[in-house]
């Protein structure tokens, strides 16, 4: 609840409490035994300011495991304990201490809609339980002291519509707050939604400009040329062609190292082929910097006619590179691997 909202609430409950008990204290007739009628009054103004302000320091509703709300602070059982003992000794208190005359004057019957706010709040105060055995201990006192009419008539219906509105607003307020837990999390969930698609066209454009780059002089002398390329030109189209892919396929593996011993591995004839499966997705950029210089290093004077550099989904393995080449002496037989190197997830704190 919001610290100006619930100080508010509790300024307000203090004094329509105090005003309650001032009403008790405006005798219109003689009360035998004033200190008894004393005594009622403190005990229910210091039970009732009690529950006001018990674990008043306003707290963050948290969410819990469920995705619901934690409420606030209940009040503890044995403040419940003495609310009970002050709706049951009040009203005893109260009309014991006045003439048998007197007793359906204001003053006497003060009680009923002071104990009526008392179980207000402590129904507010998510006792709702407490608060009915509360009504109905002081409807059996008022009954036996004034009888079930008077009772009624002179303020037993309010408190109990105090309780039954109170307990309907509690659940309103509990409904709006689970709501706005939602709407909320919804609003931080298209938050991050839009800034990752943010962050997915500006990679995007990033990429566009970089096949532009490397693709770029290739793409325009094969169109003034209509095709007709010198070896040179159509070998320098080779491996952009090849560069392209890796920038599509894995970027996170590419940096300008890894880069330059790819096109190196083509320059010598080998089929090279970059694929980013999953992996590496949660690796911190000082992960990504060793990964890829184990990489490059891997890669340096690699000559296997067929290159594979894949990533893994493994949790201990991040990268495996397998070079595949047909044996010299059987150029027509199966491929052998004459190439195999894994690179390991590093170590937090792992240094090179």
């Amino acid at each position: 609840m919001n610290v100006r909202v619930q100080t508010g609430l509790s300024i307000v409950a203090v004094v329509f409490t105090a005003y309650l008990a001032v009403g008790g204290l405006v005798w219109t007739a003689p009360v035998r035994q004033p200190a008894v009628f004393i005594a009622a009054l403190s005990l229910y103004l210091a039970t009732t300011w009690l529950c006001v302000f018990w674990g008043a320091t306003p707290r963050a509703a948290a969410p819990v495991a469920d995705g619901s709300l934690r409420r606030g602070e209940a009040l503890p059982m044995w403040l419940c304990l003495l609310v009970l003992a002050t709706a049951a000794l009040v009203p005893l208190a109260t009309w014991s201490a006045v003439d048998e005359s007197a007793r359906l004057a204001p003053f006497a019957t003060w009680s009923l809609g002071g104990i009526g706010a008392l179980l207000t709040i402590v129904a507010v105060r998510r006792r709702a339980l407490i608060a009915w055995i509360g009504v109905f201990v002081l409807g059996v006192s008022a009954a036996f002291w004034i009888g079930v009419l008077d009772a009624l008539t002179l303020g037993m219906v309010g408190a109990a519509v105090w309780v039954v509105a109170a307990q309907l607003l509690t659940m309103l307020v509990d409904r709006a707050a689970v709501d706005t837990a939602e709407l909320t999390g919804i609003q931080r969930r298209s938050f991050e939604w839009l800034a990752s698609q943010e962050g997915r066209r500006r990679e995007r454009r990033v990429r566009v400009q970089q096949a532009l780059a490397v693709a770029g002089p290739i793409l325009i002398r094969t169109i003034e040329s209509d095709g007709g390329l010198e070896p040179e030109e159509r070998e320098q189209a080779r491996l952009a062609e090849g560069s392209l892919r890796d920038e599509l396929r894995g970027p996170r593996l590419l940096d300008e190292s890894v880069r330059a011993m790819l096109q190196g591995a083509r320059r010598r004839g080998s089929t090279v082929t970059v694929l980013d499966e999953g992996g590496l997705d949660g690796a911190a950029p000082d992960a990504l910097d060793r990964i890829r210089a184990d990489l490059a290093e891997a890669l340096e004077g690699a000559s296997s006619e067929r290159i594979y550099i894949r990533t893994s989904p493994h949790p201990r393995v991040a990268v495996t590179v397998v070079g595949r080449s047909r044996r010299r002496d059987d150029p027509d037989g199966e491929e052998v691997v004459d190439l195999w190197h894994e690179i390991s997830h590093p170590r937090p704190g792992a240094e090179r």
